[in-house]
């Protein structure tokens, strides 16, 4: 009697969205939309071509370091329930595939950048993937300080939109830089601490893991908000905007501030973690809008 041998088990075929969540949209969308503020709230002339291929660069570059990104973290993304069924883990996408797409995409945006935009502007998409990828993402594994060091990769975007109008970095972008790496601590603290129950399957020291009551996660966050109110309003202190944005910035800092206080409370931390988050992501959007509102119109 002849053995026939069992057919293989083939792998789930990617689509395009498996691809497209490999660069995490909504995550580079952030990043799109910050250096485009940056871009805008430096006031230059107007030049469509030039803002779009800044918009395609930097899209190019977040979604490669968010695919590079999941490369490298594959092992953890599998262990992790929130991560599990992201398109590596799920064998949608085979990791040699994730690399290539990343790599390229990210080679794409600095040739563009650098040879249509300018090299100060490529160089700060350049400093943004080695900060992401090769000082933050290993982070993860082996330092409290892991969030920390995220925003300030988080907050280089808007300086690639800046030097890209400017050509350099005056006190407006390196304030832009401050006011977005003090929005990402309470904005991945609150992250943090609602999937704190996930993160120890894969030993990542955050601070939320060795703080089992929330009490440093909480109070870290609110002091973190007071700092991001503070720089908020330098660009009205300073005179590079109006009264009106500087109103705005008061408005939205002290609605961040009540639910960082929130957050301090023992009592109803996972609500307050929640509330927190959702107010980081009102929060963002309308103090930069109204920045740069401000520019275009009073400036």
């Amino acid at each position: 009697m002849t053995m026939t041998a069992e057919p293989a088990v083939a792998a789930p075929s990617a689509k395009f969205s498996d691809y497209l969540e490999l660069t995490k949209p909504r995550l580079s969308l952030l990043s799109v939309l910050t250096a485009l503020a940056g871009y805008a709230a430096a006031r230059p002339e107007n030049n469509i071509p030039r803002l779009l291929l800044v918009a395609l660069g930097t899209s190019l570059a977040a979604g490669g370091v968010a695919a590079l990104n999941q490369w490298l973290e594959s092992d953890t993304d599998a262990l992790m329930h929130r991560t599990a069924d992201r398109p590596i883990p799920t064998g949608k996408i085979p990791t040699g595939s994730a690399f290539v797409l990343g790599a390229l995409m990210c080679v794409a945006s600095l040739f563009i950048l650098f040879s249509r935009v300018g090299y100060l502007c490529a160089g700060m998409a350049l400093l943004t993937m080695v900060a992401y990828l090769c000082w933050y993402t290993p982070a993860k594994r082996w330092s409290r300080w892991s969030t920390e060091i995220g925003a300030i990769a988080g907050a280089l975007p808007p300086l690639i939109g800046w030097t890209a109008a400017e050509g350099r970095v005056s006190e407006l972008g390196w304030i832009l830089f401050g006011v977005l790496f003090f929005w990402q601590i309470p904005h991945f603290m609150a992250i943090a601490w609602t999937y704190r129950r996930d993160n120890p399957a894969v030993h990542f020291p955050m601070l939320p893991l060795g703080d089992k009551k929330g009490g440093w996660d909480a109070a870290w966050s609110f002091a973190t908000t007071v700092a991001l109110v503070a720089v908020s309003l330098l660009p009205w202190m300073l005179g590079l905007a109006t009264a009106w944005s500087g109103v705005v910035a008061i408005a939205g800092g002290l609605w961040f501030l009540a639910c960082a206080a929130i957050f301090l409370r023992a009592e109803g931390r996972d609500v307050a973690a929640r509330k927190l988050f959702l107010c980081s992501i009102a929060y963002l959007p309308l103090v930069l809008g109204a920045l740069v509102a401000d520019r275009i119109v009073h400036f």
